[in-house]
């Protein structure tokens, strides 16, 4: 035990340091961000004891509220206002950042990385550009999901079921993007063992947004029916359907970010086709490689990666910080992988997101932002799914191991009249 914490602590005491930046630089104020006109109302609700209120007044991702509710409380020890509640909620989002850097680099550690490669792992997992973005506008939750779904990935890879169904079920009600990340969770699992963990997913999920539904008075239900199929007046330069749009007014020019409106068949695929490629992206991974065992940590990080990736390509609301998950679930698959210096895809889209997302809006047009971020995206997702296809991804842990004891079955041969005995 001395040894594994003397072995993490240089390591957690960096990423909470890099937490900690990042909180300063982000948490200054939540003014004309979302968490103002979205989740403040519920959460002072809280803290002056309406419960019913708070639950009433939760927005569509009300879950996620349910679930820090408790730190909301914390700052009224001391009197503090709402910007310390606001810093308290986002406190457990960071801190699940801080965690998952120092899983990973433990896993690296053990696999021989250098320590330029763990040190870059820590920054893009707990120091991001992009979980600043989060925090400015308002949204700590979306550093909590993309953490959750990772964590369920390497917890099912270990084989432990029910803490990747636990972890599954907050990802679930905390956003419900995290429901793409259900294929790689059961498919990482042996057969035996992926019902134990969608029930428990299931039941977790159902805890949290159960007091929503029935508080609610339906006020959550049609908040999140709203989200499924969003309105064409939120479209974003960065994703797909950008060039379909059409100026928002005789005053608005097309090539200005947040001029243009989406058709409004836009409007109803894009979510909808997210959930649909995600579940025939699962399907195919269980029909190729998962029908008898489990596909492994890597595939099934890989497949994270992707269908965030897609995600992002597909959704009209695309900002900022919906990147921060495939950018987190990319970091893992390298981190899990082969020894080497740097994390080359993980930095370089990291790099690129940052370009996009944080420069890119203060200096171009938004047909150019979304071709920037299209040249980029597509690319990227489209070598996710090569390296998802090649032939060692596709055979299963055991299918492999049964190749290499046939290919190492004992033979004998008689030249010569001599018994020769090789494998």
């Amino acid at each position: 035990m001395r040894r594994i914490a003397r072995e993490n602590v240089p390591c957690a005491l960096a990423a909470l340091a890099c937490c900690g930046v990042v909180g300063w630089l982000g948490l200054t104020t939540f003014v004309w961000g979302d968490y103002e006109t979205e989740a403040l109302p519920a959460f002072t609700a809280l803290v002056h004891g309406h419960l019913a209120d708070f639950l009433r007044l939760a927005p569509a991702y009300g879950g996620s509220l349910v679930e820090r509710a408790p730190f909301a409380l914390v700052p009224g020890l001391w009197g503090g206002g709402s910007l310390a509640v606001y810093r308290a909620v986002a406190l457990p989002c960071l801190l699940a950042c801080a965690l998952l850097a120092v899983v990973l680099v433990a896993h690296m550690r053990r696999s021989g990385n250098p320590l330029p490669a763990r040190a870059l792992a820590v920054l893009i997992c707990a120091a991001n550009p992009l979980a600043l973005k989060a925090l400015e506008l308002g949204h700590p939750e979306e550093l909590l999901g993309a953490c959750l779904c990772v964590a369920a990935v390497l917890l099912a890879a270990e084989g432990r079921s029910l803490w990747a169904g636990l972890a599954l079920g907050l990802a679930v009600a905390n956003k419900e993007w995290a429901l793409l990340a259900a294929a790689p969770v059961l498919l990482a699992l042996a057969p035996r063992r992926r019902a134990a963990c969608a029930a428990f997913a299931l039941a977790v999920a159902a805890a949290l947004l159960a007091p929503l539904l029935l508080a609610g008075s339906g006020g959550f239900a049609a908040a999140a029916r709203a989200s499924a199929t969003p309105p064409g007046t939120i479209f974003h330069p960065w994703q797909l359907f950008w060039f379909f749009g059409h100026p928002a007014g005789t005053g608005a020019s097309p090539s200005e970010a947040g001029a243009v409106v989406g058709p409004a068949w836009t409007g109803a695929i894009s979510h909808p086709a997210i959930l649909a490629v995600g579940a025939l992206l699962g399907l195919a991974l269980w029909w190729r490689q998962g029908r008898g065992s489990a596909i492994g940590l890597r595939p099934a990080l890989l497949a994270l990666a992707l269908l965030l990736m897609l995600r992002c390509l597909l959704d009209t609301w695309d900002t900022g910080y919906y990147m921060l998950p495939m950018l987190l679930a990319l970091l893992a698959w390298e981190a899990t992988g082969p020894p080497m210096r740097l994390h080359p895809l993980a930095a370089l889209a990291t790099a690129l997101a940052s370009l996009t997302f944080l420069w890119l809006p203060n200096h171009a047009s938004g047909d150019v932002q979304a071709a920037v971020f299209l040249a980029w995206s597509l690319p990227l997702a489209a070598l996710l799914a090569q390296r998802l296809s090649l032939p060692g991804a596709q055979l299963a842990p055991g299918i492999r191991n049964r190749l290499r004891r046939l290919a190492a079955q004992e033979m004998t041969v008689r030249p010569f009249s001599k018994p020769l005995r090789t494998s």
